[in-house]
C-alpha cells in the first residue's frame, strides 16, 4: 500500500525510536511506500522540501513554531498548518496516489487535508487518537468551556472524527469517552489501538548500571524514582515536587530528566529547596536518555488532576521497556494505573493523595522489585508491541 503519514511531530529519520517512527518503519519493513509529512518550524529557517531516507519519502512543511513558544503563535500556527500542509502535498506529492491517510492528534485540524486526498485518490483514513482535543484545552482551563474557541473546535473535532473511516484508541477508557460523548459515532469503526513500540533489550550490569549512575552523579546505593519526559502544565507537576518535599525515607532518591514550558519553573523550585533527595536534569539525547533510564529502579508517572480525559502516556512504555515498576499519579479518569496494578507491575495513585502516594512509595519499597520488572515486561510483551497498531490498520485496509 502507499501510506501518507500526517503530523505534527518532527520527524528527520524513521530509523530513530519513538511509537510513531517504530510504527512507520514496521510498515517499511514489510514492503509499503511510506510518505511522512511532518513540520519543520520557522525557527529552523528550512524551506519546504521533500526528500527520501532510509526507504521513505519526507515532506517537511515550513509552519510556524508550535512546540515550546506563546499560546497566540502556536493557536495560529496550528490552525494554518491544515492549509500548509495542504499546498505542499499538492505541489509535491501530485502524482502520489494514495491507499491509506494515517495520522494522529494532536491536532485535529487536518480535516481539508484527509478530504482531499480521500476523494483524490479514494483511499482509506485511519485515526490514531493519541490526544482528546478540545476537552483537554478545557481541562487545563486553556480555553473557556462553551465560548468562541471551544465551539469552533468542537466542530473541527467532530469533522475529523466523522471522516476518519477507523478510530484507533489508546485504550477501553478512551473508547468509552469518545462514544459517551459523540454518540453520533458508529462504534463499529472505534477500536482501541494502543501506542505500541518495537522494544530494545537494555541488559546492564549492577556495575554498569552504577558507572551509569555516577556519571550523572546520582547515589549508587539508593532506589531512584525516575520522571521522565515533557515536563508541562498537563503532567501536574506540583504533586511531583510535593512528593519529592515530603518523602523521608533514606533508600529513596528522585530524579526529574526532560524539559517543556514548565522546566524554568522546576529548575528554580530545585535552586531555591535545593533538595537532597532529588535531581533535575534538561532533556538528554535520546540514546544517553535510555542508558540513564536503565539505571534507575522504578518509573514515575504524573497527569494533572483536573482531567476529564483518559490520558495514556506513552512514557509507560519507556518504563515498561526497562523493566521497571511503575507508580502512576493520576486523575480518575484514565486507566493506565488500573492497568499497571492488573499486571502486578506497580501501582496507581490518585494525584494530590500524599498519603496514598507515601503508601505506594513504601509498598514498592518492600516488593520485590525484581519480580515486579518481569511483569512490567511482560504487560509490555503482551500489549504493547508494534505489530500490534500494525495488523490493526492492515486488518482495516
Amino acid at each position: 500500500m502507499n501510506i501518507l503519514f500526517l503530523t505534527l511531530v518532527e520527524i528527520n529519520s524513521v530509523d530513530d525510536r519513538g511509537i510513531y517512527q517504530d510504527l512507520l518503519r514496521k510498515f517499511r519493513n514489510e514492503g509499503h511506500d511510506v510518505t511522512i509529512v511532518t513540520p519543520v518550524e520557522r525557527r529552523k529557517a528550512i524551506s519546504t522540501n521533500f526528500s527520501n531516507r532510509e526507504g521513505v519519502s519526507i515532506l517537511q512543511v515550513k509552519t510556524l513554531n508550535i512546540q515550546k513558544t506563546n499560546i497566540i503563535e502556536k493557536g495560529i500556527g496550528t490552525l494554518a498548518i491544515e492549509y500548509q500542509y495542504l499546498l505542499a502535498i499538492k505541489k509535491y506529492l501530485v502524482d502520489k496516489k494514495v491507499d491509506l491517510v494515517l495520522y494522529s492528534t494532536p491536532p485535529i485540524t487536518f480535516a481539508k487535508v484527509i478530504e482531499f486526498i480521500k476523494r483524490r485518490d479514494q483511499a482509506k483514513s485511519y485515526l490514531l487518537l493519541k490526544d482528546i482535543f478540545p476537552q483537554n484545552a478545557v481541562d487545563m482551563k486553556m480555553i473557556k468551556k462553551g465560548g468562541f474557541l471551544h465551539r469552533q473546535f468542537l466542530k473541527k473535532e467532530k469533522k475529523l472524527y466523522e471522516i476518519s473511516d477507523t478510530i484507533g484508541c489508546m485504550s477501553q477508557a478512551n473508547v468509552d469517552f469518545v462514544l459517551k460523548h459523540n454518540p453520533e459515532i458508529n462504534k463499529l469503526k472505534v477500536e482501541i489501538n494502543p501506542n505500541t513500540i518495537e522494544p530494545v533489550a537494555f541488559n546492564y550490569s549492577d556495575d554498569q548500571k552504577k558507572s551509569i549512575r555516577r556519571k550523572y552523579k546520582i547515589p549508587t546505593e539508593k532506589k531512584i524514582f525516575v520522571y521522565g519526559g515533557n515536563l508541562g502544565k498537563p503532567q501536574g507537576l506540583d504533586f511531583l515536587l510535593e512528593t519529592i518535599q515530603e518523602t523521608r525515607l533514606e533508600d529513596v532518591f528522585f530524579l526529574i530528566v526532560g524539559d517543556g514550558t514548565e522546566f524554568p519553573r522546576i529548575q528554580k523550585w530545585f535552586n531555591d529547596v535545593n533538595p537532597e533527595n532529588a535531581k533535575l536534569l534538561q532533556r538528554l539525547p535520546k540514546e544517553d536518555y535510555d542508558r540513564l533510564l536503565a539505571s534507575c529502579d522504578v518509573g514515575l508517572i504524573f497527569l494533572d488532576v483536573s482531567f476529564s480525559i483518559p490520558n495514556f502516556p506513552s512514557r509507560l512504555l519507556s518504563y515498561l521497556e526497562m523493566k521497571m515498576p511503575v507508580i502512576a499519579s493520576t486523575d480518575v479518569n484514565t486507566d493506565i494505573g488500573d492497568i499497571i496494578e492488573t499486571a502486578h507491575c506497580g501501582y496507581k495513585v490518585i494525584s494530590g493523595n500524599q498519603n496514598q502516594m507515601q503508601s505506594k512509595i513504601e509498598l514498592l519499597l518492600g516488593d520485590n522489585l525484581e519480580t515486579l520488572g518481569e511483569n512490567a515486561e511482560k504487560l509490555l510483551l503482551d500489549n504493547y508491541l508494534v505489530d500490534r497498531s500494525y495488523n490493526l490498520i492492515i486488518e482495516k485496509n
